[in-house]
């Protein structure tokens, strides 16, 4: 039986197996004062599974990992040790819901331990836990076809494809000229939709000038071809539907705010203001909470005012004088410098896709896989990365909708139209997934009543 020691930790071991594990009886994870006490207690060994029903409720999961987090960051290698060995226990990465939730927030807190390199122990842990994970899997490159099918299996894009596409349509009735400035996370996978209400329309279809970032970065959902090939195709989707397109690609990245994308468009609005029949859309699709927030991290190369990174890009985007901007990201806060604070952040919410795969993906399934590994790779890049390398920088709605407001924007109300379209998409979808609509007649989505993505329109004032 394995035993903690007063000396040294003993080497892990063998992560998510079945065998014993001893954990005093008197140690409670709800108390953040309370320190694990190495040592052995004759007589009281109990097995995975019983630690799972003392200790498996998400709420005792969490605070183990903050405890974790917290020890990591300490660099009290014996105590992080001792929770992960716990968390290992109770959380397999075939279990329900939290524990698979658990799981990845386990696999992020082993990784930061490995990479900060000050606990050779914990570098250990993660090796051996890479090796015995058999549900450890990288992230997936989809094809077009996969990725269409694989946003249409849950609302948390659909959502806010459906509210874009509506504002828009109503922004640009009766513009010869339509241009989309498309800053989109599922590469384009709304466009579809949008040429076919667009080829609908009775005045007959607009020229589309479709301008997306050439971004970079991956991040999930990663496709399998170029940006040129996907224009490509779009073009011809267009044209089948008697709708004439042009795309464009400008290289531009995230982390200085899309500078060049930004300079492409101010060097195109003299031409549309002359034209003054042309619309111009710029849509977010949870793309702008990849632009870091913090001013001393990066410097644009277009004029800014003493403002965070984001908060200059909408001025710069203000300055373009859109016919309509519409904004959809994830109703949540990931960027709290605090790696405790951050990581309860993170796991009250990201709870969320884990509970609701159950409702449209088997066990087992590729699709579930890829799934799931997307959820890891936040989770990881939430909580094992800072600086630059932290991408994933969430910021709530409320925040999102201040920095509109301070950049020149008035929010614009979704018509009952508009909302009817977005609550017959939900009848597809399981019953948890319901819709609220808030101040400014802003519209989000939720799970049993939990806030998870939101949609905003909005125009210059």
């Amino acid at each position: 039986m394995m035993q903690f020691t007063e000396t040294f930790p003993p080497p892990p071991p063998p992560l998510h197996q079945s065998s014993v594990i001893t954990t005093p009886p008197s140690f409670n994870p709800m108390n953040k004062n309370q320190v694990l006490r190495v040592g052995s207690w004759p007589g009281y060994f109990p097995t995975s599974k019983s630690l799972q029903g003392r200790l498996g409720d998400a709420n005792c999961m969490e605070q183990l990992l903050v405890h974790c987090a917290t020890a990591i960051e300490t660099n009290d290698a014996t105590l992080a040790q001792q929770i992960l060995w716990v968390l290992n226990n109770i959380a397999p990465p075939d279990g329900d819901s939290n524990q698979r939730l658990t799981c990845g927030f386990l696999r992020a807190l082993i990784s930061r331990a490995a990479m900060s390199g000050n606990c050779k122990l914990l570098s250990a842990v993660a090796n051996v836990h890479a090796a015995s994970d058999p549900t450890t899997t990288s992230t997936h490159r989809f094809s077009i076809i996969e990725l269409a099918s694989f946003v249409d299996l849950t609302p948390w894009h659909r959502f806010g494809f459906t509210a874009a596409n509506a504002a828009v349509l109503e922004a640009v009735e009766g513009y010869p000229v339509v241009h989309i400035v498309d800053l989109s996370l599922t590469h384009c996978m709304q466009i579809p939709t949008l040429i076919d209400a667009i080829a609908a329309r009775l005045d007959g279809p607009p020229l589309v000038k479709l301008t997306v970032a050439g971004a970079m970065e991956d991040f999930p959902p990663m496709l399998d071809l170029s940006y040129e090939e996907l224009g490509t195709k779009l073009v011809n989707f267009a044209r089948s539907r008697n709708v004439a397109m042009e795309f464009r690609v400008v290289p531009s990245t995230s982390s200085n705010g899309f500078s060049s994308l930004i300079d492409q468009l101010r060097m195109q609005q003299l031409r549309r203001a002359e034209n003054g029949r042309e619309a111009l859309v710029i849509n977010c699709h949870m793309m702008l909470h990849y632009i870091p927030e913090e001013e001393e991290e990066q410097t644009l190369t277009y004029e800014t005012a003493a403002a965070s990174l984001r908060t200059m890009f909408l001025k710069a985007v203000r300055g373009l004088d859109p016919t309509v901007v519409v904004l959809v990201d994830e109703d949540a806060d990931f960027t709290s410098g605090n790696l405790a604070n951050r990581l309860r952040s993170a796991y009250n919410y990201l709870w969320i896709p884990y509970d609701t795969v159950d409702t449209f993906l088997p066990r087992g399934s590729k699709q579930r896989q890829w799934y799931e590994a997307d959820i890891c790779w936040k989770i990881e890049n939430v909580v094992s990365h800072e600086g630059n390398r932290r991408v994933e920088r969430l910021e709530p709605k409320s925040k999102w909708v201040r920095r509109m407001r301070n950049a020149g924007f008035g929010g614009v109300a979704y018509s009952e139209e508009a909302i009817a379209e977005v609550k017959n998409m939900l009848d597809e979808h399981a019953a948890g997934w319901g819709l609220k609509r808030e101040e400014e007649d802003h519209l989000v989505l939720t799970w049993k009543g939990h806030n998870v993505v939101f949609a905003t329109a909005w125009i210059p004032i």
